[in-house]
């Protein structure tokens, strides 16, 4: 019987540790295989495995409830201002996801602030990272109706498996002090643990109205201040140029 190369011996065993296959299991079969029937194994597996990646994939999406789909791909970054030393490249390796880094995309109504946080976040579950997309004022009303009924622990265990969270509309609606306490609570408890990415047309110096609560907002603009960057969307509305060239094609 042809003996099995080291590399084919180790390519296996990973994919079948992988499937949690145990390495006397594993190590019997390597001992008794085939070089037929380790490849006609071996491909099992990969495809196995390529199976499960997909499904975790479709999962990951499906609980980060997305608005839209979303892509980088053609998304014109000219009115775009990154912080100094750290640009789009950055953003884009999802690097600071890995490291619990905040991101503050800033700037008026229609210039890609939620598209490209939707991106962002749509590539984490590629990259099988959990993430939670909310809106940010339906997150209020969840938080709060959640506390009504008692599960409000259930909810903030469920927005805590997230690596990336994007709080959408930050500010557009003003928060009770109810409400901007329990929204506290998520930001907070995310300190160090998660990405939160907020998009807001609102500057730091005005938190404090959304959040019905100076002392909340001073803490939460300290920790994005300290812990993350601020990017800043300019240049015309992207919503009004989509919606122009919508009405020339159907004409």
């Amino acid at each position: 019987m042809p003996r099995l190369s080291d590399a084919e011996r180790s390519e296996f065993a990973s994919r079948a540790r992988s499937l949690f296959i145990s390495r006397s299991t594993i190590a019997w079969f390597l001992e008794t295989a085939t070089p037929g029937q380790l490849a006609a194994c071996s491909g099992m597996l990969t495809r196995e495995l390529e199976s499960r990646e997909r499904s975790k994939r479709a999962r990951l999406l499906r609980q980060a409830r997305f608005p839209v789909p979303k892509a980088v791909e053609g998304f014109d970054w000219s009115n775009v201002r990154f912080p100094e030393g750290w640009g789009r490249d950055e953003m884009l390796s999802l690097d600071f996801v890995g490291r619990a880094e905040d991101l503050v995309f800033h700037g008026p109504t229609g210039r890609g602030k939620t598209h490209v946080a939707t991106a962002l976040g749509i590539e984490a579950t590629r990259r099988g990272m959990p993430v939670r997309f909310f809106q940010t004022a339906t997150l209020v009303l969840q938080l709060g109706k959640a506390k009504r009924e008692g599960t409000l622990d259930r909810l903030l265990a469920d927005v805590g498996r997230a690596d990336l969270i994007v709080l959408d509309e930050f500010g557009y609606v003003p928060f009770d002090v109810d409400g901007a306490r329990l929204l506290y609570q998520v930001i907070s408890d995310s300190y160090e643990r998660r990405s939160v990415v907020f998009t807001t047309n609102v500057e730091f110096s005005r938190w404090g109205t959304v959040f019905a609560d100076d002392k909340l907002a001073a803490a939460i603009v300290d920790r994005v201040v300290h812990h993350g960057r601020l990017v800043e969307f300019g240049g015309p509305s992207h919503r009004l140029e989509e919606s122009l060239m919508l009405g020339k094609s159907g004409r």
